[in-house]
């Protein structure tokens, strides 16, 4: 490569700039991010009490999923299916007979593995019950098929919050000085571009 001069050609240069930058900016993250406190061991107590459905009251769920290809003006209309459904059978059914695209999923997911905005309301289901999603392409129902009990103690539970407060904490340093260094920054238009007029 080097014999073929590779690393002067236009397209390798830029990727070679682009990966120093991407370098640069992961230290100037980690630089930043180090100013975070870790977490005092009342903070994980109240992170544990606070979120039962993640620790005390865990549990591994069997989840049917149906992914619906829906637009927004029939998400009403596919919602009242979705609740007029007795199970995901029931609704597999309702959506062929409407002619409504969907896609069916079944896994196994522990409270941890789910969104953090569906464990609470999740943990609130009875077996049998659903719940739906909003996403980018439409909605999806979320079945419980079953749930088993599986609870995580305090001890067990402490590295893995602390880790994940602090890299909350990491996360909120970054971005205030993100929005800081935006807020101060001084745009300067050169050229064409300098005329306010121009698109």
């Amino acid at each position: 490569a080097a014999e073929l001069k590779l690393d002067r050609d236009p397209q390798v240069m830029q990727r070679i700039e682009a990966a120093r930058r991407e370098i640069i900016a992961r230290a100037y993250a980690e630089k930043i991010s180090e100013g975070a406190a870790k977490p005092t061991p009342e903070e994980v107590n109240k992170y544990y009490d606070d979120n039962p459905a993640l620790f005390k009251e865990r549990r591994v769920y069997q989840l049917q999923e149906i992914a619906i290809e829906v637009g927004p003006e029939q998400q009403a209309d596919v919602r009242a299916k979705i609740a007029a459904a007795k199970n995901a059978a029931d609704l597999v059914e309702k959506l062929k007979a409407a002619n409504v695209k969907y896609a069916g999923n079944q896994a196994s997911r522990a409270a941890e593995q789910l969104p953090m905005a569906a464990v609470s309301e999740l943990a609130k289901l009875k077996e049998g019950e659903s719940m739906v999603r909003t996403g980018t392409r439409g909605l999806t129902a979320v079945y419980v098929v079953a749930a088993a009990a599986q609870p995580v103690t305090l001890d067990r539970a402490t590295k893995a919050i602390e880790q994940f407060l602090l890299n909350e904490r990491k996360r909120k340093l970054l971005k205030e000085d993100v929005n800081s260094l935006r807020d101060s920054a001084s745009i300067v238009y050169v050229g064409k571009f300098a005329d306010a007029d121009s698109a």
